[in-house]
């Protein structure tokens, strides 16, 4: 049974090909380390996924700019058609005229209105219908973008920015450190650790599947270390940090919980490089007591102390 955990696979989608060289797979935030070329623009656009998964920053400049655009090309139109079809325009020259009919337009999109500027004619009223049914689809559309965003369920579970290779018992184990920042329970979250190794004298990369101390726990309200007993069963087996990194280890990490606000099953990734393990070191204790309350110092989640290593005997 032992043994079986040394066995190679290849079930991560990656591939021993596509994942050669030296470069990560899995990038810290979960993403991939995958760009798509020669891909049709057709099938390449995706714009709800890029509305719904941008940042607020970016999501809210776009959403400013769109405003912005359309009110200035609607204001065009008006000033095309003629400003005399406009009742109540007041400026004296055109920058004033493109203004009154820049805001008439803002107005005239949000169906706000407060009718000291009105079309008059066949033409305007007709531009400004046409504008207001606008106005009311992309509100909608823009509503729902919203309500996607925060409806969307993400695990913003923080990892430890190092892993340690720290003493287990009476042998040595791979740890890295994770916990939930937010105030949202995770329950019956589970956790798979792979290990991407870059063959000898190849590009080419193997994945081991790690067997853990625990791999599953049901809550997750303080910090969890998962851990990696370095046994015989391991391909981590009697590796110094010079081989690891020659290997160029890569540990990628699945991380699958229920998250009872949404009610909805939660994913999240994240990796770890050869370069990124400190050797001979071990988490510091984060958790202490106030009164009847547990504290959880996230600040601290990754600080590490130094920890002798566990000598392996040889075997005869």
């Amino acid at each position: 049974m032992a043994e079986s955990n040394k066995e190679k696979f290849n079930d991560l989608g990656l591939g021993t090909k596509a994942s050669s060289g030296t470069q990560r797979s899995l990038n810290k935030d979960g993403s991939f380390n995958i760009k798509k070329i020669n891909v049709p623009f057709s099938e390449r656009i995706n714009f709800f996924h890029v509305l719904v998964t941008m940042s607020w920053t970016k999501f809210f400049v776009l959403i400013f700019i769109a405003f912005f655009l359309v009110n200035i090309l609607f204001a065009g139109a008006y000033m095309l058609i003629g400003l005399e079809h406009l009742v109540g325009i007041e400026g004296e020259d055109n920058i004033d005229k493109f203004l009154e009919a820049f805001f008439f337009s803002s107005q005239t999109l949000t169906t706000l209105g407060y009718g000291r500027i009105a079309p008059v004619g066949a033409l305007a009223s007709t531009l400004a219908a046409i504008e207001s049914m606008l106005g009311l689809l992309t509100f909608a559309l823009a509503t729902g973008l919203l309500y996607g965003r925060f409806s969307k369920p993400t695990a913003r579970i923080k990892y430890s920015s190092c892993a340690v290779i720290a003493p287990y018992q009476d042998i040595n184990a791979f740890m890295f450190r994770v916990l939930n920042p937010r105030d949202n329970q995770l329950i019956e979250v589970e956790v798979t650790l792979t290990l991407s190794f870059k063959r000898k004298d190849s590009q080419l990369r193997d994945f081991f599947q790690l067997e853990l101390e625990r791999p599953k726990v049901v809550f997750l309200p303080s910090t969890w270390n998962i851990v990696h007993p370095i046994n015989s069963a391991s391909p981590l087996y009697r590796l110094i940090e010079k081989e690891v990194l020659e290997k160029d280890a890569e540990f990628i990490v699945m991380m699958k919980a229920f998250d009872e606000t949404f009610s909805q099953t939660v994913y999240s990734r994240s990796s770890y490089k050869a370069s990124e393990i400190r050797w001979g070191q071990k988490f510091t204790y984060v958790i202490s007591k106030e009164g009847d309350t547990t504290i959880v110092d996230v600040g601290r989640i990754d600080e590490t102390e130094k920890a002798a290593l566990n000598s392996i005997p040889v075997q005869v």
